[in-house]
């Protein structure tokens, strides 16, 4: 009786909490391509020197390296960034991207940032102030009717409006001056830049200049300017609006003081052996490699179109299509990985052209999301009989290696999504290999051809012969999985029991299944 009342208290709260009427805000579009500043300047330089394409492009395989990238770009910035996010936590990272926004702005700079709103409730504050500076904009992407508290708890408020929330934007990107673009799987907080205590993402962004950066920008102009994207200051409750700036940039000053940590400290080369981005603009020109891209990207109103699970849109769709035209070889790494009946179909497919695919995951004691692994591991049998290399990443291996980082005592967890086709192609961005990526959030992808940059992105999987992973095989019943390691002397270890599974684990993440489905991991 008590969890009725109580469930019943929450949908009265929710019954109560609407959004007001949105108020339409003034369009406005990527500032026009010139070569007369100076990261344009470095742009034509640096593609002069990487002739053969129209798209120059370099890998940010290092933590440190791309938050360093995206800072050292905010600097040299003078006359617009555009910034778009699911996700910027109120910690170190968040605080020294904002504030580097801020200074930016102070320059002069055009700053437009657009923030996807199921995170937002917990850095209203800072972006409160941080739009209260000349020439910075802030707007959210599909609002809760709830302002403020955790994600969860913004949820259970909205729960009348579960249709919509549901749905979030999923894209990251940052622009400098419609110049340099840097897009890929990394939201904007610790985690992604090897600066948590606790536990660090493996990710991948690109780098880019040259003709596939104005596209990227008309996509965050097709969202700035959506129906779905709400002014901040409209969600903003009635005595912060009528704050006066100056106060609002006091305690948009005072509150970066109180979470910023230290500069990161960033390696003076990458496992590519790349200097950083920082060191190259310094230099006046970027190492690029030359090659054309697309953009694909889903619309903003997808989050307010109708759910057809066997209707994938478009960022996914492409994505799929480089996959289903692989002839020798397709590479995937995705840290949720759910393939569902149409993955499967495809790995069928390409076993029957002789296509060999191999499938980069993480294991169950490097995700951060157990329940989406539970669900994975149901396909895991079908997958090796297809012939399907499966490997998945092992938190004490990839310590142990150190090829993806210095974890310390964290927990290194994949989060990169990334295809590799034929040595050739790839394809970046934020589309996870699930049904959520495919009909919930809106995503983003940039399909690549370039086989020097594809070659390279494949290497850093290869440089220590997969030792950071178990091998997944069938047992000699052709049914039971088994984990293949090496150990510290080379030779090769059989586990027929999950790595770090847990009976009570394995309880909870049942319970959890029987009110979650597949379709919203």
């Amino acid at each position: 009786m008590k969890r009725w009342l109580t469930a019943l208290f929450v949908l009265l709260l929710a019954g109560c909490t609407t959004l007001p009427p949105r108020i339409a805000q003034p369009a406005s579009s990527a500032i026009a391509v010139t070569d007369v500043t100076p990261l344009g300047r470095i742009a034509a330089a640096s593609l002069a020197d990487a002739p053969g394409g129209d798209t120059g492009f370099r890998l940010l395989p290092s933590g440190e390296m791309a938050f360093d990238a995206r800072l050292a770009l905010a600097e040299a910035a003078t006359r617009s960034i555009d910034a778009q996010y699911y996700h910027i936590h109120a910690d170190t990272a968040g605080a020294a991207f904002l504030a580097a926004l801020r200074d930016a702005a102070l320059r002069g700079v055009r700053v437009r940032l657009l923030v996807d709103d199921y995170y937002a409730g917990e850095l209203y504050l800072l972006l409160r102030g941080l739009a209260a500076y000349p020439n910075v904009e802030v707007r959210l992407f599909n609002p809760l009717p709830a302002r403020y508290g955790t994600p969860i708890g913004r949820i259970l408020m909205s729960l009348h409006e579960y249709a919509r929330v549901n749905h979030r934007m999923h894209n990251k990107l940052f622009v400098a001056d419609n110049q340099f673009a840097v897009y890929g799987g990394r939201n904007i907080a610790d985690e992604y830049f090897t600066r948590h205590g606790q536990a660090n993402f493996i990710d991948l962004d690109v780098l880019s200049a040259g003709a596939v950066v104005p596209e990227l920008s008309a996509s965050f102009d097709r969202y700035w300017n959506s129906e779905q994207v709400w002014a901040l200051e409209q969600r903003l409750h009635a005595l912060e609006r009528v704050m006066k700036p100056a106060e609002r940039r006091a305690d948009f000053d005072m509150r970066l003081k109180e979470i910023a940590g230290p500069p990161p400290n960033v390696p003076p080369r990458d496992h590519l052996g790349q200097s950083t981005v920082r060191a190259q603009i310094a230099q006046g020109r970027l190492q690029l490699l030359p090659g054309t891209a697309r953009v694909h990207d889903d619309p903003p109103d997808k989050v307010v179109g109708p759910v057809d699970t066997n209707k994938a849109t478009r960022a996914m769709r492409a994505k799929l299509d480089v996959i289903a035209g692989a002839r020798e070889e397709v590479v995937v790494v995705n840290p949720y990985f759910l393939p569902g009946p149409v993955g499967l179909r495809m790995m069928r497919e390409a076993q029957q052209r002789g296509t060999r695919v191999l499938i980069v995951t993480n294991s169950l004691g490097s995700t951060d999301e157990p329940l989406v692994y539970r669900s994975y591991s149901r396909y895991r049998p079908e997958m090796l009989k297809l012939g399907v290399q499966l490997y998945e990443f092992g938190p004490e291996l990839v310590r142990r290696s150190d090829r993806f980082g210095a974890f310390g005592k964290s927990t290194p967890r994949l989060h990169a999504k990334v295809v590799g086709v034929d040595r050739r192609w790839m394809v970046v961005g934020s589309v996870n290999l699930d049904l959520r990526s495919a009909v919930l959030n809106t995503e983003l992808g940039v399909t690549i051809d370039c086989a020097a940059l594809t070659l390279q992105a494949l290497s850093l999987l290869r440089a220590d012969a997969f030792a950071s992973m178990y091998r997944l095989q069938l047992g000699e019943d052709g049914q039971t999985v088994e984990w293949h390691l090496r150990d510290d002397s080379g030779k090769t270890q059989v586990r027929h029991d999950e790595p770090h599974a847990s009976l009570w684990q394995g309880v909870s993440l049942w319970l959890q299944s029987v009110f979650v489905s597949e379709n919203d991991l």
